[in-house]
């Protein structure tokens, strides 16, 4: 496929603007993905922690706004009826930096939490939106071949972006909340993210490819951050080419449902996923939590400065470690016999946060080198989820469509059990809660006995 072609093999329209190299947009279009999602998803909660905010007031509303990346598929079908998906990226790279900018002046209102919440809201759903039009132009603008090819970049600077917020910027907010205090710190922080976002929007309006896709288009469902990094074949949604129309685009949603819930075993296989994720979203909210509560109070009264150096170093770093060996020791075994153990590693972030809440320690080492090992099993027993989505619940005429569906059921069961952990966690207290996530972890692994889980292809041995 030359430059000059689509990921259909089709020449651009002639609004399209002359193709530039993935690699020059390819890295900025996904770091301002990651951005907006970790900074609603991750950053959000640590910062109402900080202002004084109670965990299951916190752990409550942003469970809320996770839901916009949980219900994305149901609207994405929608933004194939726009002319351009470059202009839908750059447009709601812009709005996310109006966002941003927004929430720096909420923090200074009276009812500043009521206020944040209300512009997070707006975020989070703006973001969503952006990451439909960002994946569809991905596949839209590569051949198979050159969306496989560029996936490492794509995840690489997806995750930069983790670094940069929960990492850099987590490690500048402490330093400033000794100067200047708590809501002054994070107006800057976020002031700084909006310029960052609104550069990085004008630059991929001259990076991006493309102006306007073909008269007629093959419906694709987005693949969401995280996913396959497979390339998402043209046929992906079946059937001949349609003109993007409301009728035809109502139709195809109906018959990808349809073909979907037809499935063999799903209500089995959604049961399984969101069992799969109800310790985790728990654990993953309370546990960052508990590390800045003070010591009064059964936490390890960490610094934010403390925490960000923590996670955005030798934390990340175990996670990518983890992800990486979960995938080669799934490949080695296969994904039959290594799932109980990538369920028994998912139990790890869990058994580290009791032991925590029961020693509470003071070294800072000892609690960094305990965050490693929570990271680097979360990171290993996650590739287990993704991987049954991809081979259990995706495969089909519609593999690309269903397995945004299945990766949309997996964040709903995050977000559910993320919504309940707070009031959870103010009933229990810290050492009874992170006991509570270890049990939560016994059903999904019980439910393996009963979930079809498809074993390797001869050849793959």
């Amino acid at each position: 496929m030359t430059p000059s072609t689509t990921a259909s093999g089709a020449p651009p329209s002639a609004g399209s603007a002359p193709a530039r190299s993935p690699i020059t947009w390819v890295p900025s279009l996904y770091f301002v993905q990651g951005l907006q999602f970790f900074v609603v998803m991750l950053i959000a909660g640590l910062m109402f922690k900080k202002m004084g905010v109670p965990n299951d007031q916190i752990a409550r509303w942003t469970g809320v706004l996770g839901l916009a990346w949980a219900f994305k598929p149901l609207w994405s079908p929608f933004l194939e009826m726009a002319r351009s998906k470059k202009l839908l990226v750059v447009v709601f790279q812009f709005t996310g930096a109006v966002g941003l900018a927004l929430l720096a002046l909420a923090i200074q209102l009276p009812m500043f939490f009521a206020a944040s919440i209300a512009v997070l809201f707006l975020l989070a759903y703006s973001s969503a939106t952006h990451d439909i039009a960002c994946d569809g132009l991905y596949m839209a603008s590569l051949s198979p071949k050159q969306q496989a090819a560029y996936a490492g970049w794509q995840g690489a600077f997806f995750n930069a972006s983790k670094f940069l917020t929960l990492g850099g910027l987590l490690v500048l907010a402490g330093h400033l909340e000794k100067s200047i205090g708590v809501h002054h710190a994070w107006s800057l922080i976020f002031a700084f993210l909006a310029l960052l976002l609104a550069a990085l929007a004008a630059y991929n309006a001259w990076a991006l490819p493309g102006g306007t896709w073909a008269p007629r288009s093959r419906l694709r469902q987005a693949r969401p951050p995280g996913g396959s990094s497979e390339a998402a074949e043209p046929h992906s949604l079946g059937a001949e080419a349609l003109p993007l129309s409301m009728d035809s685009v109502l139709s195809t949603l109906r018959e990808v449902l349809k073909d979907f819930f037809a499935k063999p075993g799903i209500g089995m296989a959604f049961l399984f996923i969101i069992l799969f994720r109800l310790a985790e979203g728990q654990v993953q909210t309370i546990g960052p939590l508990f590390l800045i509560e003070p010591r009064d109070k059964g936490g390890l009264g960490l610094t934010t400065e403390q925490v960000g150096g923590i996670y955005g170093t030798a934390g990340t770093a175990a996670f990518l470690v983890g992800s990486i060996l979960g995938g080669y020791f799934t490949s080695w075994l296969g994904l039959k016999r290594a799932m109980p153990i990538l369920i028994l590693a998912m139990a790890v972030p869990n058994v580290v946060f009791w032991y925590l809440s029961l020693t509470l320690p003071t070294d800072l080492i000892h609690t960094g080198v305990a965050i490693s090992v929570e990271m680097a099993g979360y990171g290993f027993g996650f590739v287990g989820m993704i991987l049954y989505i991809m081979q259990a619940v995706a495969p089909g005429k519609y593999q690309t469509a269903h397995y945004a569906l299945g990766t949309g059921v997996m964040q709903l069961g995050f977000i559910l059990s993320k919504t309940i952990s707070g009031d959870i966690q103010v009933a229990l207290g810290y050492q009874s809660f992170f006991l509570w996530t270890i049990a939560c972890g016994v059903p999904a692994f019980l439910l393996l006995f009963f979930v079809r889980i498809p074993a390797p292809e001869r050849s793959d041995r």
